[in-house]
């Protein structure tokens, strides 16, 4: 059976906190690990899209309007759609690290970076 959930492929979040929004896959585990025996995915995602400006707003209002919040979350393969699109994006190993989701100052760097 051909693979779909490969590095770099755009999926949908389908269940949780980040249930409908967009993400990429880092890296992927199809047969799982010791920790978690299922296969599963390290996908960043947007968690805060910008939202609309206008003219007469002021120039802080703008730039606050204007960022994007990024996230990096393990998911089951089971909660994750896969779309017919890919990007072509290469990150650092400290963001596709192993221990990058439980350790806080690696997990921030790595928010930094995405």
């Amino acid at each position: 059976m051909v693979k779909i959930m490969k590095q770099n492929k755009v999926v949908l979040i389908l269940s949780g906190k980040y249930a409908g929004r967009k993400a990429i896959i880092l890296k992927n585990q199809d047969e799982g690990t010791s920790d978690r025996s299922y296969g599963h995915a390290l996908v960043a995602g947007i968690e805060r899209y910008p939202r609309p400006i206008v003219r007469r707003m002021g120039k802080k209002k703008k730039e606050k309007r204007c960022k994007i919040k990024p996230f990096l979350k393990t998911y089951n393969y089971n909660h994750l759609m896969p779309t017919r699109y890919k990007v072509d994006i290469t990150f650092g190993k400290n963001v596709t690290a192993k221990d990058v989701t439980k350790d806080p100052t690696k997990r921030r760097d790595a928010r930094r970076e995405v």
